[in-house]
């Protein structure tokens, strides 16, 4: 971007400042201004028109993501937005049809008639589609697999496009229903960390206090989307609001005896870039971290989500970890896929 800017501006210093030259040579400064008067009336109309239309258009506030398509979400004054309740939908995401099942809390479950009850020791799942199982039937999603194999419930709060703060907000909310919470897997990933930036939904601040919807124009916000740029003040906020949130986290889960286990999927090599976000997240933490390198065939066709393959890979790496740290998730299943581990120090 910076290349890019000093560009325009040599342009505009060298041919720009020729053309300009010509131009008023041959008119005046008000001769010139009628002429391109309908045309400045017909960008400022335009951007008028379009700023009403992303205003009024479903979804276009809520990080573009279609209210309507399954699961159907609704939007929420402290979240952003979260699925409708005690419902069962049909997608075909991938080109692949797909159902959907929420039991009355919202949480993605298996049945109608087997809602996730909260008074049975339980592993709760915090992060975005990935956890969801977006794409994949019930029993090949990360939560439906690590079930299977424990013996220990699954409690899928997984939800399309969360960033890291609605993830922790969807789960302290869910969290004092929980008797006997056994573990809390978060799921983080450095790819997405610009989803924690966003403010054009009620956010976090670095000191996890509330903060409402950013009241920018939403061709501003277009505008963000197509050239992500970001400070370094506002990396360094985000960063902090992270790992704010996971040691909240922490806290919570050690409040009621339940492990804390944050997975971190790579769905391609992790460039430099990558690894030295990722260590600015969670090193220093305390918490056990997993890394699941994933193979890139490992995808629902045109699709950034994992396939079965994938979704096994990152349940067998939780199952694994935590295998080795409560005897209560010695399961009758062994997981197949495969992980590496590694622990913030």
């Amino acid at each position: 971007m910076r290349l890019a800017a000093a560009a325009v501006g040599f342009a505009l210093l060298t041919v720009g400042r020729a053309l300009a030259g010509r131009l008023f040579a041959r008119m005046t400064l008000a001769q010139a201004l009628r002429g391109v008067a309908p045309t400045l009336a017909a960008v400022v109309l335009a951007l008028g028109a379009s700023e009403l239309i992303l205003r009024r258009v479903p979804g276009m506030a809520l990080q573009h993501i279609d209210m309507r398509r399954e699961p159907v979400r609704r939007t929420d004054p402290e979240l952003g937005w979260d699925y409708q309740p005690g419902r069962v939908g049909h997608g075909a995401p991938a080109g692949r049809r797909t159902t959907y099942v929420l039991d009355p809390a919202g949480f993605r479950v298996a049945a109608a008639d087997r809602p996730v009850d909260p008074t049975r020791p339980t592993v709760l799942f915090a992060g975005e589609s990935f956890i969801l199982g977006q794409g994949l039937d019930w029993p090949q999603t990360i939560p439906a697999q690590v079930e299977a194999a424990t013996g220990v419930q699954s409690a899928n709060l997984g939800v399309e496009g969360y960033a890291t703060d609605q993830s922790y907000l969807r789960l302290r909310r869910a969290w004092p229903a929980f008797r006997q919470p056994a573990a809390v897997v978060f799921l983080v990933m450095p790819q997405i960390f610009s989803r924690n930036l966003d403010t054009d939904r009620p956010h976090l601040t670095p000191n996890l206090s509330r903060a409402p919807e950013n009241s920018n124009w939403r061709l501003v916000r277009v505008l963000r989307r197509a050239a992500p740029y970001r400070t370094q003040g506002e990396m360094a906020a985000g960063v902090a609001m992270t790992r704010n949130i996971l040691a909240a986290t922490a806290a919570m889960a050690r409040s009621k005896g339940a492990a804390m286990l944050i997975v971190v999927p790579q769905p391609r090599a992790e460039s430099p870039a990558e690894r030295a976000l990722r260590r600015r997240l969670l090193d220093g933490l305390g918490v056990p971290v997993v890394l699941v390198p994933l193979d890139p065939a490992w995808r629902l066709p045109n699709n950034r989500h994992p396939d079965a393959r994938g979704a096994a890979a990152i349940a067998g790496a939780v199952t694994r970890e935590l295998r080795a740290r409560d005897a209560r998730f010695a399961g009758p299943q062994s997981m197949p896929g495969y992980t590496r581990t590694r622990h913030a120090q």
